[in-house]
């Protein structure tokens, strides 16, 4: 690669960038107008979770955690940066190549935009209006940087030996000869013909647009207003080479002025698109919606759900803090004034009922422990949190699930899909269409209006959030999102462990030592749990009161540590006599097993 090839691909690169900037930033202003969802980053991101392969979902939630849809965004942006330096460098040598490339990248976001749940005519809209906005950000960027590219190479080349020797009337300003004609032949001598487009005709005169440029930016040596043998150094005083003024701007500050426009452009845009998109949700309805107590309260706390052990899991989880794994990069914002419930398919009559009808409905409050089907062993995705809501089961009656039905299909505002099977829904257990989260209205990120919870089952198959609709089926005629995706249709919890204390690299004292942490076994409820030191015989720990069947419950035991590195492990017993296996699993199909450990160094 010469330099001039490279200094050429320089300002490409810098073109491709500015304009996929422009265009993203439009499309993101027309998603804040219309639908935000159907920004194109947000809908290639989305099909990308869709797309992914299990394997790698399981990596990225392992490696990133709740930080896995932050990573996931980076990675679009990284390759559209890519994208964009290769489609800038191909425009600077023909601009058909870089709308070729813009055309590709219109494709992708609106296949991706097109193909979300309930999209609509409109979901085009940001990506078509921001590819628009990228191919005329991409042209004057490309014009005004060859522009400025050719002065570039211009001011870096010493007039060739025996220039002055030239006849007069082939050096500029001479008689016989017009001066800007002088200036192009005489530069392009210097420089080199600049790289043919057909899409730009005029662009081998480039020099003839440089603006004032002096003898001395060609040869140093040479005097202002002089040249060796006598020729004139540049264009006709008051004059730019390209005929204009002296006043004109010079093609670096022309390309300067393009870029700062584009960046503007690009700024405005996607700052008024976040706005318009956050003006769009729900805080203000949140805020000001009062829901009715519960008509069975949950029960008191028993004194001692909580074990005096400093770093132990508290017994209820924040819900700044509850565990969140789902599909949605952009969290659903569903207005409860327009919220409605559908219940229809093997049913006896079709039910739907707004929000209002739900919390006029008679409302339970329960505490249940949620987990994630993706928790590794000792693992962070399990939160325990006072729910209030409806009675699934009761809503599910009043449509009258007919015989042979075994499913309840449950969708997202968002599109995603959960499978319950219906009989555990109607075995007597609290399952209920939550509304309120901790003695609060749910979070938005946490399903607000409404969403599922279900005692017993991981949450790919029971706690749909932001759930519309829910249609009573067969496991044979209908998949949930994450069964054709590698993951078992039923999903119960399985029985588990975590300690909480002493964490893994610890250096504690020797003497006693608290080791502690939480169980579960969710509508099983936990026996007991028991703790080892280096594959040692089992101690007994200490059980925490809970006030059901359906939580976590904490645990903890006095280890007598002595000096030296030690292996603690931890197993639990549920109520029905089955002890926690210590059979390693991966979280996929149906949930990870093995024993929770920790290493600590005691000195």
């Amino acid at each position: 690669m010469t330099p001039r090839t490279a200094h050429y691909r320089w300002w490409g690169a810098a073109c491709g960038l500015l304009a996929a900037a422009a265009a993203i930033g439009i499309a993101q202003l027309l998603a804040g107008l219309t639908v935000p969802a159907a920004s194109p980053v947000i809908a290639v991101g989305e099909a990308a979770i869709d797309h992914t392969p299990l394997a790698v979902k399981d990596w990225a939630i392992a490696t990133f955690g709740s930080g896995d849809k932050t990573a996931l965004l980076t990675g679009v942006f990284v390759v559209l940066f890519l994208y964009s330096l290769l489609v800038g460098v191909l425009a600077m040598r023909r601009l058909a190549l870089g709308y070729t490339g813009l055309v590709a990248f219109a494709v992708i976001g609106l296949a991706a935009a097109l193909t979300r749940h309930d999209a609509t005519a409109s979901y085009a809209v940001p990506t078509l209006f921001g590819a628009v906005a990228g191919g005329l950000a991409l042209t004057w960027l490309v014009r005004t940087a060859r522009t400025a590219a050719g002065a570039g190479a211009s001011r870096r080349v010493s007039e060739p030996a025996g220039r002055a020797d030239r006849p007069a009337a082939d050096r500029p300003g001479d008689p016989g000869r017009s001066d800007d004609a002088a200036w192009s032949a005489w530069a392009r001598e210097g420089q080199g013909t600049e790289p043919e487009d057909p899409d730009e005709p005029a662009e081998p005169d480039v020099p003839d647009r440089l603006g004032w440029v002096s003898a001395s930016q060609y040869d140093s040596t040479a005097p202002p207003g002089s040249r060796p043998g006598g020729a004139r150094a540049g264009p006709p005083a008051g004059r730019t080479p390209g005929g204009g003024l002296a006043s004109e701007p010079s093609p670096r500050r022309a390309f300067l002025l393009a870029a700062g426009v584009t960046v503007a452009v690009a700024a405005v845009g996607e700052v008024a698109g976040r706005t318009l998109a956050t003006g769009k949700n729900v805080s203000l309805a949140q805020k000001s919606l009062r829901i009715p107590k519960a008509s069975v309260p949950a029960p008191p706390l028993p004194s001692g759900v909580n074990l005096p052990v400093p770093g132990i899991s508290s017994f209820i989880t924040p819900a700044s803090s509850f565990y969140r794994v789902d599909t949605a990069l952009l969290v659903p914002q569903v207005d409860p004034s327009t919220w409605q419930l559908r219940i229809h398919g093997m049913v006896d009559r079709e039910v739907t009922v707004t929000f209002d009808q739900l919390i006029r409905r008679p409302l339970i409050e329960d505490y249940i422990t949620l987990c994630c089907v993706s928790d590794p062993v000792g693992g962070p995705y399990i939160g325990n949190a006072k729910w209030l809501g409806a009675s699934l089961a009761a809503l599910i009656r009043s449509a009258g699930p007919q015989r042979g039905a075994d499913q309840l299909l449950c969708t997202s505002v968002d599109g995603f899909t959960s499978g319950t099977p219906l009989q555990v829904v109607l075995d007597g257990r609290d399952a209920l269409v939550a509304v309120a989260m901790n003695g609060a209205v749910l979070p938005t990120e946490h399903g607000f209006p409404a969403r599922l919870v279900v005692p017993g089952l991981y949450g790919y198959v029971s706690a749909c959030k932001w759930v519309v609709d829910i249609e009573v089926t067969t496991f044979a005629a209908a998949q949930a999102y994450w069964v054709p995706r590698g993951w078992s249709q039923l999903g119960p919890i399985k029985t588990e462990s975590r300690i909480d204390v002493p964490v893994n690299g610890a250096s504690p004292k020797a003497g006693q030592v608290a080791v502690a942490g939480v169980a579960w076994a969710q509508h099983k409820g936990i026996d007991a749990v028991e703790v080892r030191v280096d594959h040692g015989p089992w101690q007994q720990a200490t059980l925490a009161a809970v006030p059901g069947i359906d939580t976590w419950r904490q645990w903890s035991w006095q280890w007598p540590a002595t000096k030296g590195t030690h292996l603690i492990e931890a197993r639990a017993t549920d109520k029905t006599g089955y002890t926690q296996t210590s059979l390693v699993q991966d979280v996929a199909p149906n949930g990870a097993s093995g024993y929770p450990s920790t290493q600590v160094t005691v000195s």
